[in-house]
Order: C-alpha cells, then structure tokens, then sequence
C-alpha cells in the first residue's frame, strides 16, 4: 500500500503531466504503480499523452520528493485521498481538472449527501455577515457540510459561524498543510481539524503562491453540490468559484445587494446574467435544491431484474447494485462511459422504475 502511494504522490511531481493527463493514465492503466512500470509502447493507445509527457514518465527518478511526504503524512497523522480511493471526494471525479491526489486531516466525510460551498469577499460588511451567520443558522438540523477557503471575510464567518452552530465544515487550502494561511486564523484550523477539517491538494513546503488560489476554487466549487455566493465585487476569487461551479454543472446561488453597492456588485451580475439563482435565506437553498423534501430511505429491497436492459444500463445497474447510493460523478467515473451515455441510461431506467433519483444529483436502485 505505501508502495503505490510512493507512485501516486510521485505521479503529481512528474513534469508534463498535470491532473488531466493523470487522470487517463490512470484510468487506462489502473494505478499509479502500472503507470510508472508500463514500457514506452503501451503509452501509445493512451488518448491525450503526447512523447513529451512519457518521456517524462520514464525518465523520472525522484521518488526521494514521494518519500519525504509519505514522512509528514505518517507524522502528522494526513490521510491521502487518490481518486481511485473509495473516501476521495466522489462530486469531484466528474470535474476534469480535477486533482488526482488530496491531502486531508479532519473527520468530516466528504461524500456525505450534502455539501454547500459558501464564498464571498474578504472586505465584507454588517450587511454581509449578518446574511452568512443567518443561512448557517437556518442549516442547523440539516446534515449538511459548509466548505469554504479559510480566507479572510466571508469565508472566515461561514466556518465560525458552522462550528458555532455545530455544523461540520472544511476549509479548501491553497498551500500545504504544514502552515495556515493567513496566519491569523490559525486558532480557527486547529478547531476546524476536530470539528471538520482541512483539505489541499498542495504537498507540505508549498506556499500560498498567487498562482494556487484559482485552483483551491475549482476543489470548492467541485467538491459541492451548491455554490453560494455571499457578497462579492465583479471581479475576484468568489466569481471565479461561481464560474467554475457553472462549469461543472453545479447549482449555484446569490445573495442580492443593493444596486450600485461594489461589495454586491458581483452577486447582483450573477443573478442579472442568469449565471446564480436568487436567494434570501437558507429555506431557499433547501428549497431549491429539494433537500426539504428528502426522506429516510426505505429498506433496499433485493429483487431479480426482468427487465431486458441496453450495455449501458447493465453498467450502471451494475455499479449501483454494489453500493446503497452512488453520487452521479462516481458514475461518470466508474462506468467510464460519456456524460450524455450516463444521462440516457439513468433516464430509461428511471422510467422503468429500476433506479430511483434523490436530492444532490445521488442515484439508487429502487
């Protein structure tokens, strides 16, 4: 097992290959160790890795980097999450940037049924504040986890405001998890470690360079079903999330502001330009993401399938008869068939009352 986490952490240090092209590699070879032992042939049949990135592969020889992390993770008790690992973010996989390995320390479950990212500016107002401490308020009894980036404003709020209100939360890092940044909410990572946790796809020594933030938003904005957006000006980090989380076909959600106000300038484009939902309290959220309407699942009943199913819903029956619930992204995933292949066959089975859909994009066997 350490053995292919050394080629996991090793894969993220390889020049030329990035979290996409890790990703196929993966999916065509099945782990990190086959990648590094396959010859320069069986490179050729897989799509989007041009010689310079095998070259790369082969060449490669500093695992003294995988090891000196492995180190740290054992010290400082770090569980790293690959994305073959059953605990690794599964809203994520359908992401395509999305980082083949995370380094996490918490104990909140980052698949569980309901995830909300709350962003906003770092110079926020009473206005602002107030709007934050009120939706979390209005999520308590609601099983659901707050993500946010440890910033300054209004992230800061959204994960006080959660531990307050006993709320798991998690906050996505743009460096490393030997250092917190900005120093001053260092008391607060400690108490988000016991009651939540930290999340980064940095390994240890890396600083919060400029460059690292854009890619902390698109973990915030993936790792979420819902992205809401708690004062913003037109330009900045939080709009970048919201964007993101568009791209990835995540529900995203605004808070209005008065007209001609900066600090809601951003919140007021989004909603203008269709790009976020109005809301004005938790009860929307809930509302809009049919998370009022959940109930308790009822015992899975084992039957036979008489039903003459295509190659496609025979794979996702297939996936979905080995777990009790599976998170549309894992599908994608697992399947390895295309978004719209997934959606078709969903949608067939559905109608023949073989699967059946809950809130936050989670499919059963009915």
């Amino acid at each position: 097992m350490q053995k292919e986490l050394l080629y996991q952490i090793a894969l993220t240090l390889v020049p030329n290959i990035g979290d996409v092209r890790a990703k196929a590699l993966i999916q065509h070879f099945g782990d990190a160790a086959a990648v590094f032992h396959a010859p320069k042939k069986a490179f050729e049949s897989v799509g989007g890795i041009g010689s310079k990135a095998v070259d790369s592969i082969l060449k490669f020889k500093d695992f003294s980097r995988a090891e000196e992390e492995i180190d740290f993770i054992k010290k400082y008790k770090i569980a790293p999450l690959f994305l073959t690992d059953k605990n690794y973010p599964q809203r994520l996989l359908n992401c395509y940037d999305s980082p083949p390995l995370l380094y996490y320390k918490g104990n909140a479950e980052l698949n569980c049924s309901k995830i909300v990212a709350i962003v906003g500016t770092r110079n926020h107002n009473e206005y602002g504040k107030n709007i934050c401490e009120k939706l979390i308020e209005g999520l308590v009894n609601e099983d659901v986890l707050v993500v946010s980036g440890l910033a300054f404003g209004i992230d800061t709020i959204a994960h006080k405001s959660a531990i307050k209100n006993n709320i798991k939360t998690v906050g996505v890092l743009a460096h490393g998890l030997d250092r917190v940044y900005p120093s001053q909410n260092a008391s607060l990572a400690k108490q988000m470690v016991s009651y939540g946790g930290l999340l980064t796809e940095f390994k240890s020594n890396t600083i919060p360079d400029k460059q690292n933030f854009p890619g902390r938003n698109r973990i915030v904005a993936g790792i979420s079903d819902a992205t809401i957006v708690i004062e913003s000006g037109i330009k900045g980090g939080s709009l970048i999330t919201a964007e993101l989380a568009n791209g990835y076909n995540k529900d995203v959600f605004a808070f209005p502001g008065r007209a001609g106000d900066t600090k809601s300038e951003g919140c007021n484009y989004l909603i203008k330009n269709n790009k976020a939902a109005l809301i004005t309290c938790a009860n929307d959220l809930l509302e809009n993401m049919g998370w009022k309407k959940l109930q308790k699942a009822s015992p899975k009943k084992q039957r036979e399938l008489f039903i003459e199913l295509t190659s496609d819903e025979k794979v996702i029956v297939d996936i979905l008869q080995s777990q009790e619930q599976v998170q549309i992204d894992e599908l994608y995933f697992k399947s390895k068939l295309s978004s719209s292949e997934v959606a078709q066959a969903l949608l067939m089975l559905e109608m023949q009352g073989v699967v059946s859909s809950l809130p936050g994009k989670i499919y059963k066997m009915s």
